[in-house]
């Protein structure tokens, strides 16, 4: 002995509406599962300390003293600038110089 399809289909209707979750009789893939998750953000921003300070602040504060304060980090990069550009690796120049060369 079968229940009818539409027995069944009113039967899962009602009880999409009593728990409150999405009727999709058709089975279609509709995202329910992953928008019904707890966002990770939240939890992903906490785990990490928030910043207190950055090394330019720290400079900033410093610079009112009339002390001067030395970034290595920025120091490195610069360096290795520099020495793309003397090995001819720079950015490419704009304007005037550039289509004088191309002639």
């Amino acid at each position: 002995m079968s229940v009818p399809r539409a027995r069944l289909l009113a039967l899962m209707k009602a009880q999409c509406q009593l728990f409150s979750t999405t009727y999709n009789p058709e089975g279609v893939r509709t995202g329910n599962k992953i928008l019904r998750q707890r966002l990770r953000g939240p939890a992903l921003a906490s785990y990490y300390p928030r910043k207190v300070m950055s090394f330019r602040d720290f400079q900033d504060e410093f610079r009112a003293l009339e002390l001067e304060v030395e970034d290595d980090d920025e120091l490195d990069r610069l360096e290795h600038v520099a020495a793309l550009k003397a090995r001819g690796k720079g950015t490419p120049k704009k304007g005037k110089d550039r289509d004088k060369k191309k002639k």
